[in-house]
């Protein structure tokens, strides 16, 4: 027994830099996991991300570290890899915004804000919900796992482990990526928007001509089908932008916006 002892502490001695380089890049991919579109949802369970977290860095690690992993883990890397993490998956974290952010103008825009809402982790209109969960299912049915795996093996060159981003480039980095995200929303949601003016602006001409006629109890009624049809044919349209704005951001997640 005590030969046996003897062996399983050699063995873990000579497994303790890969132990260490291992946690190392769990901390830089447990982080972006924790944030990530599909694997990071809030309805996923904590264990499910756990795993995923870990089959990443079961990925990741062997192309990253060096053949015989690190000697000693700095306390400093527990920070630096943590929030290198963060700002790749809020990277990608930011698209989906932009849809959030199209479903609730597109929602107010049509009157459907409350039809429906909450389906998700956090509530939003239907639409949202609608353009959210199909946009998740385009990106996982185009390989988003391989794409994260690259994304993450290749990030170890721009940010070398246990260096940190400038934070005034880390600012401007934010900044630009919600003026990226809001400009994505605003062009989805334009249709309904202008459709909803036209609409108002018709409804308003028909009261002024027709003041004894109760135009929204007729307008109303047009606008849910004219919105719901609008959203059948537009939909297709809408999420095929969105993925190729979403590819681009896969290729190149720190690149300043256009």
């Amino acid at each position: 027994m005590t030969d046996l002892f003897d062996v399983l502490t050699t063995l873990s001695g000579h497994a303790r830099p890969l132990i260490l380089g291992g946690f190392l890049v769990f901390l830089r991919v447990g982080a972006a996991v924790s944030v990530l579109p599909v694997f990071g949802e809030s309805s996923l369970p904590q264990r499910l991300r756990l795993a995923v977290a870990l089959a990443f860095t079961a990925v990741v690690a062997p192309a990253v570290l060096p053949p015989g992993g690190i000697a000693d883990l700095m306390v400093l890397a527990f920070v630096t890899e943590t929030v290198i993490g963060l700002i790749l998956g809020l990277a990608l974290r930011f698209m989906v915004f932009a849809l959030e952010m199209a479903g609730m103008m597109i929602a107010q825009s049509t009157s459907l804000a409350q039809l429906f809402g909450g389906a998700a982790g956090e509530p939003q209109p239907v639409m949202g919900n609608v353009l959210v969960l199909a946009a998740l299912a385009l990106a996982a049915a185009a390989g988003l796992h391989v794409r994260l795996a690259e994304l993450f093996i290749l990030s170890y060159r721009a940010f070398p482990a246990g260096g940190l981003p400038l934070a005034a480039d880390a600012v401007e980095w934010g900044l630009a990526q919600t003026a990226q995200a809001t400009t994505l929303a605003f062009s989805l949601a334009a249709p309904f928007v202008a459709g909803a003016f036209l609409y108002n602006l018709a409804l308003g001409f028909i009261n002024r001509a027709l003041p004894q006629l109760a135009v929204s109890f007729i307008g109303a009624p047009a606008l849910t089908l004219g919105s719901l049809a609008l959203f059948a044919l537009a939909a297709p349209v809408l999420l095929s932008v969105w993925l190729a704005a979403f590819d681009q951001m896969l290729a190149n997640p720190l690149a300043p916006a256009p």
